[in-house]
C-alpha cells in the first residue's frame, strides 16, 4: 500500500525516509543510552551513543527495509558483566529501544494535533505525512520489537521472566524455533501478500487512532 502511494506520489519517499531514519536511530541510540546509564560503556566505544543514522545503518536491512517492508539495524552490543544486575539490566537495555518509539509516537501526535487545531497541516501535505508516519510507524516498531523471540528486544523480557523450571520447555521452544517462525511468517507476508502481522497492525492502528483522535486505517 505504501510503496503503491510512492508510484503515484514519488515525493513522498522523502519524508518516508526521514521517518524510518529518525525511528531506527532514536531506537538504536537509546539502547545504547541505556547501557551507558547503566554502567557498560561498550556500544559508546564501538561508536553507537550517537544520533548519526550512518552509525546505526545495516545497509542490507535498509535496503530489504525499503524493498520488502521489513528490515534491521545494527545490533548495539553490551556487555551484562558490566551491569550491576545482568539480569533486569539486560531487559532495560532491551525496551528502552521500543519505549523510544512510543515516546516518539506521542511527541509526533502532540504536534500533529497542535498543527492540526492551527489548520497548518491542510497546506503542508508533506509534514502532514511525515508526523503521521511518524506515529505509525513508531508503534509499529514498538510492537513488533516486543515479540519475544531473537533478535527483537521482547526475547530479553522473555528470558528474565521464564525462569522457572516449568518454563523450560518454552524457552527451548522460543530458542530454538522464534527466529525460524519469525522468518517464515516475515516471507508469507510478503511473497504470499498475507497480513500475518495482524496482532501488530491492529493495535498499532488503534493507538494510531486514539492518539490522533481519528482513524489511521
Amino acid at each position: 500500500m505504501i510503496f503503491s502511494l510512492f508510484s503515484v506520489y514519488p515525493i513522498l519517499i522523502f519524508p518516508w525516509l526521514a521517518v524510518i531514519l529518525i525511528s531506527i536511530t532514536v531506537h538504536e541510540f537509546s539502547h545504547a543510552f541505556a547501557a551507558y546509564k547503566l554502567g557498560d560503556a561498550t556500544a559508546e566505544r564501538g561508536g553507537r551513543l550517537s544520533l548519526n543514522p550512518m552509525d546505526h545503518i545495516d545497509w542490507l536491512g535498509f535496503v530489504s527495509l525499503l524493498i520488502l517492508g521489513f528490515g534491521w539495524a545494527k545490533p548495539v552490543p553490551f556487555n551484562p558483566y558490566n551491569l550491576s544486575n545482568p539480569r533486569w539490566d539486560s531487559v532495560k537495555i532491551a525496551l528502552a529501544g521500543p519505549l523510544s518509539n512510543l515516546i516518539l509516537a506521542i511527541i509526533s501526535a502532540i504536534i500533529w494535533r497542535i498543527l492540526a487545531g492551527l489548520g497548518i497541516l491542510a497546506e503542508a501535505g508533506l509534514l502532514n505525512f511525515f508526523l503521521f508516519w511518524m506515529v505509525l510507524v513508531n508503534l509499529f516498531l514498538l510492537f513488533f520489537n516486543l515479540i519475544p523471540v531473537d533478535p527483537l528486544d521482547g526475547s530479553k523480557l522473555a528470558n528474565a521472566l521464564l525462569i522457572k523450571p516449568e518454563h523450560q520447555k518454552i524457552r527451548v521452544f522460543l530458542l530454538a524455533y522464534g527466529s525460524r517462525i519469525l522468518l517464515i511468517l516475515i516471507f508469507i507476508s510478503i511473497l504470499m501478500d498475507i497480513n500475518v502481522f495482524a496482532f501488530i497492525s491492529k493495535p498499532s492502528y488503534l493507538v494510531c487512532s486514539w492518539l490522533l483522535g481519528g482513524s489511521c486505517y
